[in-house]
């Protein structure tokens, strides 16, 4: 009895060591077990897999292992899967897809019976099976939202596909998001983006992705036209956003992008204020924003409070984004020079300008407290 008992007790501690990595592990699930079902199943569709990465041909003894291994369980959809793919490398693209679904039916929780069913679809030009598959698969597989979402981006490109799409992502908006953001990396895709987003009154995910993308390529005015549009906020003109400073959820870069870090501190106070503080030990940006200024001239001026005797390391700076030539520099120690404003030309050849808070380590470290209020930065009435 106790040899029974103590043979029973290994059998289980085999079956579950194979159970647990005949998928991850496949030979070391072979070595625990040889003759076990999903040892063989699992084995053989790794060396299949392995064969397909090489593009060479699949041993007849692989085959062999996974109709061995499918004989003693015939309800597992590995050999499906295996027929499946000998299907689609005949030819025979109704029989691979009567044959994924039969794993699917076997089991449910088949990753790889749903993928294969899911690019089998799409083969099949069936696109709206194709993205059910793939909605389920992103909640199964371990980060498969993010994993999948190059997976969609690349059919959302066929304009057929559109309306399927746009109904899966009103379903999943976390796929819609991740799916978006792929297709936002590339700013030629800015129009197909803004066709397949759900409207929503937040700002989306992807938006901090196409933006980018569209100012790195140069594109200003349609990276603007997407910020303004996407973010639901009134264009400014090509003028200072919030330069009351008043707060807004629009993200950057032509909003604010306000520094904390162990350069200093730059936040929104009541009253249509900035506060900043720099800390004296680096080189850096408190605050920082992309403008539009058309070519032409202008002021800039604020008014300064706090302590601007020791501001000498601040200045707010206008830079051109694509020459990285100064235009202006206003140093904030001068608090009657910074009201009565400095005037400035913008060239031609300065389709954007970076807008900054610029701070600058002194030799000797010193720390600057000050608060800015009534920011203009205004356009000069012609000949003046």
């Amino acid at each position: 009895m106790l040899g029974a008992a103590l043979l029973a007790g290994v059998t289980v501690v085999r079956n579950a060591a194979v159970m647990q990595y005949a998928e991850t592990n496949p030979q070391l699930a072979a070595r625990a077990w040889p003759s076990h079902p999903a040892s063989k199943l699992w084995l053989g569709l790794t060396e299949i897999g392995l064969s397909a990465r090489q593009r060479a041909p699949v041993a007849q003894s692989t085959f062999e292992l996974v109709w061995d291994g499918a004989r003693k369980s015939p309800l597992a959809p590995e050999p499906f899967l295996v027929r499946g793919v000998q299907a689609q490398l005949a030819g025979e693209q109704k029989a691979a897809e009567q044959a994924f679904a039969a794993a699917k039916l076997r089991d449910g929780r088949s990753i790889p019976a749903r993928y294969f069913l899911a690019e089998q679809y799409f083969r099949g030009s069936d696109a709206a099976s194709g993205l059910r598959e793939i909605a389920v698969l992103a909640r199964m597989v371990p980060n498969g939202v993010s994993s999948l979402a190059p997976f969609i981006a690349t059919y959302a490109k066929d304009p057929r596909n559109r309306t399927q799409l746009q109904t899966l992502f009103k379903s999943d908006p976390t796929l819609e998001q991740a799916a978006l953001s792929t297709l936002a990396s590339d700013p030629r895709n800015s129009e197909l983006v803004l066709d397949l987003a759900t409207p929503s009154p937040t700002v989306p995910q992807w938006l901090g992705v196409l933006v980018p993308a569209l100012v790195n390529a140069g594109q200003y005015d349609e990276a603007y036209r997407v910020w303004a549009r996407t973010a639901h906020v009134r264009p400014a003109g090509g003028a200072v956003f919030d330069a009351g400073f008043a707060g807004s959820d629009a993200p950057p870069p032509f909003n604010w992008s306000l520094t904390s870090s162990t350069l200093g501190l730059a936040e929104r106070q009541p009253g249509g204020r900035l506060h900043a503080i720099f800390y004296g030990q680096e080189d850096g940006v408190l605050a920082r924003q992309l403008l539009l200024l058309k070519p032409g001239r202008y002021r800039l001026s604020m008014r300064i409070s706090g302590e601007p005797s020791r501001a000498s390391a601040l200045s707010w700076t206008l830079t051109c984004a694509d020459s990285k030539s100064q235009l202006v520099s206003l140093v904030l120690s001068d608090p009657k020079k910074a009201a009565s404003g400095v005037a400035f030309d913008v060239p031609a050849n300065c389709a954007a300008q970076a807008f900054e808070l610029a701070a600058s380590a002194p030799e000797v470290a010193q720390q600057a407290d000050v608060t800015i209020s009534d920011l203009r930065l205004v356009r000069e009435p012609s000949g003046g």
